[in-house]
């Protein structure tokens, strides 16, 4: 736990008085003093709470001695506490009623418990109300011992307890799981969860004992969070009724088994006492040929809509577009199918190995201006871990703090975030926005072409299969990433230690292996293909042990901002990932030794590439497909 007034940005220090304060304030100010400064009948500026008739409004400005804080909503006052704490005078307002995040605990990193505190309290001081926590199945299921298996699963008890702590800070905590698909890290286990599947991913619909297992997951969490509300997913489930679902009971059409599953979940939801939100993409890619999300030509045939379960919340996902009217024409579409719609968001975690700043101001910006338009209510932001969770997620609450302020009627400026992130978080606005640069960004009309950190760091240093694939979009991009990559690890100075807001050593470390493996790759295809022993002598003994030592570091903080803030269950995956990285420098450096001793006339590895001179572009996030043209 962090000292009072730790955080020495905060430009305030804050008195309260326990008589003089409505109760539902009380709980949340001593929470909020366990790390920040603000004391309970102790010295400095007097905090005075005025409760607003609007809803909307956040106003707060110094009077003498006092800071008063005038709210409509327990989060706008909790929002006012950050700004006074940052010296701010500010009038704002938030037209959503539900302004929350979803963390992705599922591909990997679970968050402690302690950190998840840390989080709420940042959370709380940007005027966020509500968490979702992503669990597939990172949850210790009572019966289920493959539940949470070597995966860091919560226990039912910490649950409560992170529940108990939000409800102080004047957070809902709702569980987001799955009951359809996504669900491979269950079904893998097929002697235990056989009976259940119908794909490697599928649940098989109409078989007692998957609502067997559904009732006691919604049982779990129906226990776990005091709020009544829960994600019940269901989103992405492609093959839905084609694997033993098929073999079993003949084809079908994929709405009717949807809406049948839907129907048999609801009703398990309402015996618990629970209220389901679902992911909506599936109304609208089982009706479109392609199963396409957002095909404006998708049909969804009226007797599908009327089957739909009356008290299920519909979600419309979208991190994508960046066209304002294109989120309201989807927002009219959901109500078309007779439901109120939640927005989801993104601020842009995934694929990542730092905060996408440019990508996240892109999308957030026009789909909270529909959700204005449109009067939309429940806005949350979805930060997903795809492929491992190898975001230095702190870096993440840089946008957060940006969307929060957009949220509240903000237009998002440097000047506008800075001293609230600063002062709740610690650390430079400035440089985490520097950081978030390193995946660098091809802007196009409409879209911008992210040439993904994560694939550089695993590209073979001999096959080059990301190498090749980048240079479809522009023949210089290598001596670009480089020239951007030089400039942010010039632009960052060490951490000296404060690394509470996003680990900036981390992301230098980052910089400054990629450097170093352009030098050394540019260097490998200019030398082999002149035959220079001179300089490919030099690789062995000066670029691989560089590129080495270089990546040895970047091991080292990755691991570092990792245990700061997870469970240790999944960093195996990365540190495999890094050891595999090093163990094909030394392969590297390997092979043309054997080439200059006589041992071998060529390097395949290298000439591979010969054989496909025009690349298509293909960018998949995904380790398995960029590492290896083989099997892994």
């Amino acid at each position: 736990m962090a000292n009072k007034g730790d955080l020495v940005m905060a430009k305030n220090s804050l008195a309260w008085n326990r008589s003089e304060t409505d109760a539902k304030l009380n709980d949340l100010l001593s929470t909020l003093a366990e790390e920040y400064a603000v004391f309970e009948n102790g010295n400095g500026k007097k905090l005075k709470f005025v409760s607003a008739d609007n809803s909307e409004i956040l106003k707060v400005r110094e009077e003498a001695e006092n800071v008063v804080i005038e709210y409509g909503s327990i989060a706008a006052a909790t929002r006012g506490i950050g700004h006074a704490l940052a010296g701010e005078s500010v009038d704002e307002d938030c037209v959503f009623s539900t302004l929350g995040i979803m963390l992705d605990c599922s591909r990997n990193a679970v968050m402690t418990v302690p950190y998840l505190k840390k989080w709420l309290r940042r959370l709380a001081l940007m005027g966020y109300n509500m968490v979702m926590l992503y669990a597939e199945d990172t949850y210790q299921l009572p019966g289920e011992p493959y539940f949470g298996y070597m995966r860091g699963g919560y226990t039912l008890e910490e649950m409560q307890e992170v529940d108990d702590y939000a409800a102080k800070l004047g957070i809902e905590m709702v569980a987001c799981i799955q009951t359809l698909g996504h669900l491979e890290h269950v079904i893998r286990w097929g002697h235990a969860y056989g009976d259940v599947t119908d794909t490697d991913r599928v649940l098989l619909v109409d078989e007692e004992k998957t609502y067997d297992l559904i009732t006691k997951m919604l049982d779990f969490w129906g226990k776990a969070f005091r709020s009544r509300r829960i994600h019940v997913g269901m989103d992405e489930t492609h093959d839905l009724g084609r694997g033993r679902f098929m073999d079993k009971f003949s084809y079908e059409h994929g709405f009717d088994i949807f809406n049948r599953h839907l129907a048999k979940v609801t009703a398990i939801c309402q015996d618990i006492g629970l209220k389901p939100i679902i992911w909506s993409d599936m109304y609208f890619r089982m009706g479109n040929p392609n199963q396409d999300y957002y095909d404006p030509k998708t049909v969804i045939p009226e007797d599908v809509k009327a089957m739909i379960p009356s008290d299920v919340t519909l979600c419309y996902w979208d991190y994508y577009h960046r066209d304002e009217e294109f989120y309201s024409d989807w927002i009219r579409r959901h109500r078309d199918l007779g439901h109120e719609p939640q927005m989801g968001s993104g601020v842009w975690t995934w694929s990542c190995m730092w905060y996408d700043h440019e990508q996240t101001v892109a999308t957030v910006t026009p789909c909270l201006n529909a959700c204005r338009k449109e009067k939309v209510k429940e806005v949350y932001f979805t930060m997903w871990g795809d492929n491992g969770a190898y975001c230095e997620y702190d870096s993440s609450l840089a946008g957060l703090a940006w969307a929060a302020d957009i949220s509240y009627g903000g237009k998002g400026t440097d000047s506008d975030v800075t001293p609230l992130f600063e002062t709740v978080c610690g650390g430079s606005y400035k440089d985490q926005l520097i950081a978030s640069e390193i995946i660098v960004a091809l802007k196009k009309k409409d879209y911008a072409v992210r040439f993904l950190t994560s694939l550089i760091i695993w590209d073979d240093p001999m096959f080059g299969i990301v190498w090749n694939e980048f240079k479809h979009y522009d023949k210089d991009i290598w001596t670009t990433i480089n020239n951007k990559m030089t400039e942010i690890y010039q632009s960052l100075a060490p951490s000296a230690g404060n690394i509470d807001a996003g680990d900036i050593d981390y992301v230098r470390s980052i910089c400054d292996f990629i450097i170093k493996k352009i030098a050394l790759r540019k260097k490998l295809l200019q030398a082999y293909q002149a035959k220079d022993k001179t300089v490919l002598a030099e690789i062995i003994t000066e670029n691989v042990p560089d590129c080495i030592v270089s990546l040895e570091t970047l091991t080292t903080l990755f691991r570092r901002q990792w245990l700061r803030r997870n469970k240790p269950f999944g960093l195996e995956i990365m540190q495999i990932r890094f050891a595999g990285q090093a163990t094909r420098l030394k392969e590297t450096a390997q092979r043309i030794q054997e080439l200059l001793d006589g041992i071998i006339a060529s390097i395949p590895e290298i000439e591979a590439l010969e054989a496909n001179p025009h690349p298509v572009g293909q960018i998949d996030k995904r380790y398995a497909r960029n590492i290896s043209g083989s099997i892994i």
